[in-house]
This record gives structure tokens, C-alpha cells and sequence, in this order.
């Protein structure tokens, strides 16, 4: 059961840093500096003085760039890199002293689940962007946001409803890319349909 609550903190952290990748780690960091949670060697580092600051500088600059058009966009590109390290990282530091998953294993699962949720909120976001003419991306970012921050207090905390909220949202995200790409496509066809008529 150690295994399983622990897989299921790991990948709830990791699908929060698709959402944000600062705040899951600066999370981590302050409960672990507030004596709420006990971060194992290496990742105690996290819960250091500079390395704090270091990431609340991050989620700042993320926070308040994240509803600037263009610049969410630039940020965006930068988190399907950032993500998926930041990911690992913290489902590695959640999972660290469980013996019964192999380290590899979790750093791919965390990985996976980060890399997909930010590919996830990188396909919707220029949607939304067309949509409303980028009037609802300060709303959708700060959406992320709390969401990110939620979820990853419930990973650490109640981590198997973490993992059920991460999954549910997994599975919405899916169904509005493809939904997306649908519309997309249709719009791209009937665009070269009138182009071809004129």
C-alpha cells in the first residue's frame, strides 16, 4: 500500500509541474522547510534557503508571464523542457524512500505524466487564444495555476485523490485536443476550399 500511495504522490506531483512547473517544486520546498513533510538526500537540497527563493523567483516570473500574450506562448516552449525535469525531480524527491519502485521507473512515469499535461495546456491555450482573442488566457493561466498548487498539496497529502483528479483531467485534456485539432483541421479545409473558389 506504501508503494501505491507513493507512486500516486509522484505522479500527482509530476502532472502539476505540467501545469506550472515552479509551483510543485516550490510546494515541496516550503513544507519540507515548515517541517511538514521530510525530504530524503539528495532532494532536501529543495528545502534550502537559496534554492527556495530561486524558485519562488521562477514562479513569479511564470506566474505574471503566463497571461501576457506572446510571451505565454515563448514560456510555453520553454516548459515542454522545464516540465518534464521538474516533473522527475519532484516525483523522485515524493517516491525516494520507497525501495519497491526503481528510481528509473518513476522518473519515466513522472516524465510521461508532466510532458503530456504541458503538451496538453500548449495546444489548448492557442485555441482559447482564437477563441476569445486572448481576452481568457489571464483567466485559463491563473485556472492552471491554482490547479497546479492544488493538486499538489492533495499529491502530498491525499495522494490517491491526487492521482483520481490527475487522471480525470488527463482524460478532459485529451478529449479537448482532439476536439481541438478536429475544428482546427475543419477550419484549415474550408480556409483552402474558399481560397481555391477565389
Amino acid at each position: 500500500m506504501e508503494t501505491i500511495i507513493a507512486l500516486a504522490s509522484s505522479l500527482g506531483l509530476a502532472t502539476a509541474t505540467g501545469l506550472n512547473a515552479y509551483l510543485p517544486l516550490l510546494t515541496v520546498s516550503v513544507l519540507s522547510r515548515l517541517g511538514l513533510i521530510q525530504l530524503s538526500e539528495p532532494f532536501d537540497l529543495l528545502a534550502h534557503p537559496i534554492t527556495m527563493i530561486v524558485l519562488a523567483a521562477l514562479a513569479i516570473i511564470d506566474f505574471i508571464g503566463d497571461k501576457v500574450p506572446a510571451v505565454d506562448s515563448v514560456l510555453h516552449i520553454i516548459g515542454l523542457v522545464i516540465s518534464p525535469i521538474a516533473g522527475a525531480i519532484v516525483a523522485l524527491a515524493a517516491a525516494h524512500d520507497v525501495v519497491a519502485i526503481h528510481p528509473a521507473v518513476v522518473a519515466i512515469a513522472a516524465i510521461i505524466a508532466a510532458a503530456g499535461t504541458q503538451s496538453a495546456r500548449a495546444s489548448i491555450r492557442p485555441a482559447v487564444t482564437a477563441a476569445t482573442g486572448g481576452t481568457a488566457n489571464s483567466f485559463l493561466s491563473f485556472f492552471e495555476d491554482a490547479l497546479s498548487f492544488v493538486l499538489s498539496l492533495l499529491a502530498i497529502f491525499l495522494p490517491i485523490l491526487g492521482l483520481i483528479i490527475a487522471l480525470v483531467l488527463a482524460f478532459v485534456a485529451y478529449r479537448f485536443v482532439r476536439g481541438a485539432v478536429r475544428v482546427w483541421r475543419e477550419a484549415t479545409m474550408r480556409r483552402n476550399g474558399v481560397s481555391r473558389v477565389q
